[in-house]
């Protein structure tokens, strides 16, 4: 596919575009300004997004997206909570940090659990009755949102990374499926993510570290 053709395959997508996928699209882009200052409304705002992506997702045959926004809109829900817990001192007992090694080694291994869960059911599903599934990118595209999702409820910086994984695939994904804007969409974000992530590392930092048994991995950006 050469460059007019993308150009004109971008610019009947946006005129395709319904209003729905308009709301989703503007409230996803509000929810990572408001995860990236660390601000409550992220989870509500956010929910409107999962809830109408559940939607056009199963539209658009894009199965392991449909599966991840339910599991946003159940993560969001927990997240919320989780976020306005706090403990006797009135202190909020989830706080921005950083990963250790440990906890690298179990998001390696939620990533890998997902990805091949996906990718078998995405597979079988492409033989029976979606066609248009492309299993390995979708299953890679869900699987780290998973892990994104779960780590951002617990405040940890690495989810950011997880976002920028999840926003690089998605961002093809959903071009060649016919949905342009949320494309547009997935770009906007993948910028978001990175600026996000150097929040997130900034405010880490200001946190005084509790020391552990196992060492942390601290990933830096340029």
């Amino acid at each position: 596919m050469n460059v007019y053709a993308i150009w004109q395959q971008f610019i009947e997508g946006m005129r395709q575009t319904t209003l729905l996928e308009y709301i989703a699209v503007f409230s996803g882009i509000v929810s990572v300004w408001l995860q990236r200052i660390e601000n409550i409304w992220v989870f509500p705002i956010g929910l409107i997004n999962t809830i109408i992506y559940i939607w056009i997702s199963i539209k658009g045959n894009l199965f392991g997206e449909t599966s991840v926004n339910f599991y946003y809109t159940v993560m969001s829900i927990y997240g919320w909570i989780l976020w306005t817990k706090k403990d006797a001192q009135q202190h909020h007992i989830v706080n921005i940090e950083f990963s250790n090694a440990k906890q690298w080694m179990q998001q390696l291994l939620f990533l890998a659990f997902f990805y091949v869960i996906i990718f078998f059911v995405l597979t079988y599903l492409k033989r029976s009755f979606a066609p248009n599934a492309i299993p390995w990118a979708d299953a890679f595209a869900s699987a780290t949102a998973y892990t994104g999702m779960w780590l951002m409820a617990k405040k940890k910086v690495e989810s950011w990374y997880w976002w920028i994984a999840t926003n690089i695939a998605s961002i093809p994904l959903y071009f060649v499926k016919g949905y342009v804007f949320t494309s547009v969409y997935y770009l906007i974000l993948l910028i978001m993510a990175f600026f996000g992530l150097v929040e997130w590392m900034r405010r880490a930092r200001k946190r005084p570290q509790i020391m552990d048994d196992s060492p942390r991995i601290v990933m830096h950006t340029q």
